[in-house]
């Protein structure tokens, strides 16, 4: 079976940035289960996956715009410290957790940190950023009508309710 729109893939990844390694899914040996055309990953990575079949290994090269997007200045800011819990502990280049006035937290970095307001970049830290994706796809199946009308996988792996 090809992957495609509401098919549930499961596989494994290696995200490098820069000849980096940036983050493995072998690092604890779980395999991704993901339902595609329901927005669960970058598009970048689904389109790499599109008409490919269980036990194809490849190589995706992800521009910003079909990652995490371009990094937009307007999304670094200036904020009093006052909305930060642990402000006195926060240095540049570290993440932390911002409580949105609409409700929610936003993760973000910190940029600079001065006597009463902090810097931060709103921005995923990925944006801006080419990726590279080596994957293994380890199996592709139909969706469940449950799974494409709730759009997530359900049953090991994917969501339970």
């Amino acid at each position: 079976m090809k992957a495609g729109k509401d098919k549930v893939v499961s596989f494994h990844y290696t995200l490098s940035v820069d000849g980096a390694e940036v983050e493995s899914s072998r690092t604890d040996n779980e395999p991704l289960h993901v339902l595609l055309g329901h927005g669960q990953m970058i598009a970048g990575m689904e389109q790499a996956m599109d008409g490919r079949e269980s036990g194809d290994s490849f190589s995706a090269h992800v521009m910003p715009e079909d990652g995490y997007g371009a990094h937009r200045e307007d999304l670094v800011q200036r904020l009093s410290k006052k909305y930060f819990h642990q402000a006195t502990r926060l240095k540049p280049g570290m993440t932390t957790l911002l409580q949105m006035k609409e409700g929610g937290q936003r993760l973000v970095t910190v940029k600079k940190v001065g006597m009463s307001t902090i810097d931060v970049d709103l921005n995923h830290p990925l944006a801006g950023k080419e990726l590279h994706f080596d994957i293994e796809l380890l199996d592709v199946r139909a969706a469940s009508d449950e799974e494409i009308a709730h759009g997530h996988v359900h049953g090991p792996g994917g969501h339970e309710h």
